[in-house]
């Protein structure tokens, strides 16, 4: 349903809908009885029956009933587009049937039609409001038997030949057409509950065949009626209706009898001419395979009707037998085709070859090939009557899965001007620059392909890629020999200069109307192929009796400047400016959205114009004296033209810009309070005799502006009538700010200060921010944070420039409110010149905003006049993403954090803490670090345990930190241990340093400090905060410790009381850690020293040690009870020691 951007679903009784443009469900359904739902359309309700805010009605149909939905589409939180939010509503509306319906079809007027799948005859599905003496709120209607016979029991049947199998409304020609097995009717609808039968053409297959003759897919085993295709009367002169394709792909054309040009538009769209079968168009022959396809990088020259100038080998063929599923667009037509390998399909494509059956211009062009294979194959059928024949290009493509049902999309287009010939709806040439590109769609059970046609532009889009990478010129000029030097130039100036529809990736996207530009080399090589394909203006003598004139030929470059422009302002050049609405009021016929567009294009000619004037001008290198004087009347008759050409495109430019000032300030009331001649100017001007005749300038000197409002709003002196000027100015300006210049823009905001109007001053640039970047390109561009030099980053500063006035506008009224006295104040708009309540006020309306880009400099601005304490008790929308935006600074990560504090949310203010501390950006010293950690632990620690108590990850998380703290610890005591020798030799002093600059693991504190320094007490206190428990470790640190003392060959005394000095530092501080104070160890050289020295040493004097480190009476006597117990001979303690403990040092 690509009217609705939807694809339904049904599984059972259970109804989806799916928003494939975001890739959501949307909406679902359940019917209420369980019945399976079989299928699903989208009608037009009847005027009147329900409620505004349904649209569009939903035709569910089940093997035993019908029922319908009404559905509506929310477009304030659209976001652009217009079917974002589905609702769906309940009807009551409900029919049981006897007949499973298919098929089903809605007129405008909303009357809905259907067939039965078992019967075939023609039902409709009639609703009114009420029920009445004569009928039901709900029936169904047999149309085809009548009378009473509808409803009596039927016991005749329809012949195989007439039922029906296939329904297709025309609303262009307000019929609808039946299908059968080998025939085709037409239905008119003729007042309520009846419809009028027109016509019957029956035997298509007899009459195919006698028009092809002995072809093979006309045999009655191959041919088989499979679908019917509208074709508008735009887009055929003869009157062509509608085709039926077969089963194997031969397409029926009919329509009333034939006139001359068969392909382009028709001024009729009569049904009451009796129709015939006029032409019968053959499947494609020697198709090549997809997988072929593929291989090939880009489309050979005979994609453009020229043939290929090296024999390539002969690609792998595709041969087709059935199609399943197909649509029709524009001359395009698809069908979907079973894969010869599991999981894909394939997909025929075959469009017109406008090279062939259009003139424009084109040279050295060679008759068609009759059997050369071309890629996309081009292929012909010759019309017996004479008339030009439609010369397609046919290609297979493969799409994953298998395709269940195909659409269309509908392309935004603007309505043609009610005067005027409009081109051909196949001649994509004259709307390629005006509208995307024909898109189709297959649903499928792996989701939706998308297949978009690839225009003229895009081949030559893709010649210029080649011809800039590989210096390839041969595919241009094919392209220009092909299209002609005119249109390939009007081509080339689209690409050169930039286009809305350039792009179409996105359907959405071309429907707002963003801004495309090539690369910028692929735009230089496009501008300086529209200059050399131009070529030059040639003059023409024309000799008569009185004397001698010429006439100057252009050259392509002018020709195609003419023809870009006539194609961006044809949609709206011939149309009425207004047209009646509501309560007569007159408002535009054009929508506003295409006017913008068209706008856009023009601007961005313009533009290139301007920056490029050598374009239409003679080369440097030829001086005027060696040009001929008749070369020299060429140019210059050139560059008159264009020149004139340039100033209505800026005429266009400005008027269009009035209209839409004009709309903004409610264009039907301006009109109504013009004077009576001037409103029958405004109901009989077109766009063109605005732009171009006296007329328009009338009516442009009839209308108002803004800024009178401001004037009268400072010569009152009524507050209450200055409010109301003030109020009527901002509202003209803000409707009007997309053609409002910065510098009027900021005279305008200074009127508004000096009158305190906060309001004004404040919401006037915030709205011309948005207007200068209607796409979010800037926005997009700051969130990037892309370089100043990026072109997108042109809309950023845009809006910042906006938000300087805003900024200004706030210190101004800080300012006056900061005057303690003042001898006059001007009363101002807000609470009577109160300058409190103005700054107030002020300062509300920018944090009411909520453009972010704005909020993110509101918040610099305020903290660098140090109101962070402020901002943060605010806590405004988007001061959290602010914080952490790029560049990310110290300040930010501390007003992060005490944010998250304030918001009540302690973990996450713990988790910018920690990661403030360990951060290697920042030049932190090492116990600014240690203060951060030490903060994110108290935090964490308050984080209130979940109701759910999910807290495991909180709890890891404050245990890692913890963690972190002590290591810190240790590292801040190495620090300080170490900073005396910070300038020693360089290298040591760099290492020294590195520890005040970041956090170190503890591993690697032990191994890059501790022991390369050889720090004794910093490796155990290394042992004890990671608990690491290695004797094979720690011993050795502790045999240093003593060595070291013993070393100082001091006497036994003296050396005892070093000892005693070394250990119990140690021990109080350790104890009880066995990984830095191994108990039973230190005892051990205790009593070893004790036993070398125990005429000197006092008794007791090991175990008052341990019991001065803090080892309690009970596990001492313990320890030196398991020594007595080891001693091998009780007779000789101290032999008996030494043998125990054997050497200078116990391993």
């Amino acid at each position: 349903m690509p009217e609705i951007e939807r694809a339904w679903i049904s599984f059972d009784h259970k109804l989806f809908f799916w928003d494939y443009v975001d890739g959501n469900e949307t909406s679902s359904f359940w019917e209420e009885r369980e019945d399976v739902i079989a299928d699903v359309r989208l009608v037009k309700p009847k005027k009147g029956m329900f409620i505004d805010e349904i649209t569009n009605l939903f035709v569910v149909t089940t093997p035993l009933s019908i029922f319908l939905l009404g559905l509506s589409f929310d477009t304030s939180r659209g976001r652009g587009r217009a079917f974002r939010d589905l609702k769906l509503y309940a009807t009551d509306l409900k029919v049981n049937t006897d007949v499973e319906m298919m098929s089903v079809i809605g007129t405008e007027d909303g009357r809905i039609f259907m067939c039965g799948a078992q019967d075939g005859c023609l039902y409709e599905l009639h609703y009114q409001e009420n029920e009445s003496w004569f009928g039901k709120r709900i029936q169904i209607i047999n149309h085809s038997v009548s009378g009473v016979s509808s409803l009596l029991p039927r016991f005749t049947a329809l012949s195989a030949e007439e039922k029906i199998i296939l329904l297709v409304v025309d609303n262009g020609r307000k019929c609808f057409y039946a299908m059968t097995k080998d025939g085709v009717s037409i239905y008119k609808t003729n007042g309520q509950k009846s419809v009028q039968h027109l016509q019957t053409v029956t035997n298509l297959f007899k009459s195919a065949q006698d028009k092809a003759a002995g072809h093979p897919a006309l045999t009655r085993d191959k041919f088989e009626l499979k679908s019917l295709h509208i074709v508008e009367s735009a887009e055929s002169r003869s009157g062509i209706q509608f085709f039926i394709m077969s089963n194997n792909g031969v397409r029926l054309y009919f329509g009333p009898q034939s006139v001359p040009n068969y392909y382009g538009p028709s001024s009729s769209t009569s049904y009451i001419r009796p129709i015939q079968l006029l032409h019968v168009r053959l499947p494609p022959a020697n198709l090549i395979h997809p997988d072929a396809l593929t291989q090939q990088v880009k489309p050979t020259p005979g994609l453009y009707g020229v043939p290929q100038s090296q024999a390539q080998p002969a690609p792998r063929p595709f041969h087709t037998a059935e199609f399943l599923c197909s649509n029709y667009y524009r001359g395009m037509t698809v069908a979907s085709h079973p894969g010869d390998r599991d999981g894909n399909d394939y997909i025929l494509c075959m469009s017109p070859d406008l090279t062939r059956i259009g003139s424009i211009g084109q040279v050295n062009l060679p008759p068609q090939p009759s059997s050369t294979l071309t890629q996309p194959e081009s292929y012909r059928n010759v019309l017996a009557d004479g008339r030009p024949t439609l010369t397609e290009y046919a290609a297979l493509t493969s799409i994953a899965g298998t395709a269940w049902a195909t659409g269309h999309f509908l392309p935004s287009t603007s309505p043609e001007a009610a005067d005027g010939p409009a081109p051909s709806a196949l001649n994509e040439l004259a709307t390629q620059f005006g509208e995307a590109p024909c898109q189709f769609m297959f649903f499928t059970n792996c989701g939706i392909s998308f297949l978009v046609k690839r225009r003229a532009v895009d081949f030559l889009r893709a010649d210029l890629e080649e011809l800039q990478s590989q210096g390839t010129i041969q595919p241009l000029l094919e392209f220009r020999d092909s299209f002609g030097r005119d249109q390939t130039c009007c081509m080339l100036l689209g690409l050169a200069c930039g286009n809305t529809f350039l792009d179409f990736q996105d359907e959405i996207t071309s429907k707002t109307g963003n801004l495309s530009t090539p690369r910028p080399d692929i735009t230089a090589v496009a501008k300086q192929a529209f200059y050399d394909i131009g070529e030059r203006p040639t003059w023409t003598e024309r000799v008569t009796y009185a004397d001698s004139q010429g006439l100057a030929v252009f050259s392509g470059r002018r020709e195609g400047l003419a023809l870009y422009f006539s194609r961006l302002i044809r949609p709206l050049w011939k149309a009425k400016l207004t047209q009646p609405g509501i309560a007569g009021r007159q408002r535009l016929l054009i929508a506003e959205n295409v006017i913008v567009i068209i706008q856009k294009n023009l601007f961005l000619l313009k533009d290139f114009l301007d920056k490029n004037p050598h374009l239409f001008h003679s080369s440097p290198s030829e001086s005027s004296n060696r040009v001929p004087v008749a070369e020299q009347e060429a140019w210059r008759a050139e560059q008159n033209s264009v020149s004139e050409i340039i100033s209505l495109l800026s005429r266009t430019i400005e008027a269009l810009s009035f209209v839409l000032l004009l709309n903004d300030y409610m264009l039907g009331d301006l009109i109504s309070q013009c004077d009576p001649e001037i409103q029958r100017l405004i109901a009989a001007q077109t766009f063109e005799t605005l732009i171009t005749s006296q007329d328009g300038m009338t009516i442009s000197r009839a209308l108002v502006n803004a800024k009178e409002n401001v004037r009268k709003a400072v010569e009152s002196k009524n507050p209450l009538e200055r409010q109301n000027w003030l109020a009527e100015s901002l509202r003209l300006f803000a409707k009007g700010a997309r053609i409002l210049e910065f510098e009027k823009l900021r005279e305008i905001c200074g009127d508004y200060q000096q009158l305190d109007y906060a309001r004004g001053a404040v919401e006037l640039p915030l709205t011309c921010a948005q207007i200068s970047d209607p796409d979010n390109i800037g926005l997009e561009a700051w969130h990037a944070a892309l370089q100043v030099g990026d072109p997108r980053t042109v809309y950023t500063q845009k809006r910042l420039q906006c938000y300087d006035l805003v900024l200004d506008s706030l210190t101004v009224f800080e300012n006056k409110c900061n005057v303690s006295q003042a001898p006059q104040r001007q009363e101002s708009f807000h609470q009577d010149g109160d300058p409190e309540a103005v700054r107030s006020h002020a300062y509300e309306l920018a944090f009411a905003c909520e453009d972010e880009i704005f909020h993110s400099t509101l918040y610099d601005w305020l903290i660098n006049r140090g109101l962070a304490d402020d901002l943060l008790e605010m806590r405004p929308t988007f001061l959290e993403a602010h914080l952490k935006r790029e560049p990310i600074t110290v300040q930010k990560f501390q007003l992060l954090w005490q944010f998250y504090v304030k918001n009540g949310q302690s973990l996450r203010a713990a988790e910018v803490l920690a990661t403030l501390a360990e951060s290697t950006q920042f030049d932190l010293e090492l116990p600014a670090r240690l203060e951060y950690l030490t903060l994110a632990v108290g935090n964490a620690k308050s984080h209130p345990i979940s109701a759910t108590g999910h807290h495991e990850t909180a709890i890891a998380f404050l245990t890692d930190l913890e963690e972190k703290v002590d290591v810190a610890q240790v590292q801040l005591e190495i620090y300080n241990v170490l900073l005396p020798h910070i300038n020693d030799a360089p290298e040591v002093g760099a290492r020294i340093n590195l520890l005040s600059k970041q956090l170190f693991t503890m591993t690697d504190l032990y191994t890059q400090y501790a022991v390369p320094f050889d720090l004794v007490d910093m490796k155990l206190l290394c042992l004890h905060v990671s608990e690491h428990r290695d004797e094979s470790i720690v011993r050795p640190i502790w045999n240093q410790i003593f060595d070291e003392i013993l070393k100082e060959e001091a006497d036994p005394a003296t050396t005892a009381d070093l000892i005693l000095g070394r250990v119990i530092p140690l021990g109080k501080r350790f104890y009880p850690s066995e990984t830095a104070f191994p108990l039973r160890f230190v005892a051990t050289l205790l009593v070893r020293f004790t036993l070398a020295n125990k005429n000197v040493v006092a008794f007791g004097w090991a175990p008052r040690i341990l019991i001065e480190c803090g080892v309690p009476y009970t596990d001492v006597w313990d320890v030196f009870h398991e020594m007595y117990e080891s001693q091998v001979s009780p007779r000789s303690a101290i032999n008996a020691f030494a043998q125990l403990v054997p050497g200078s040092s116990l391993q």
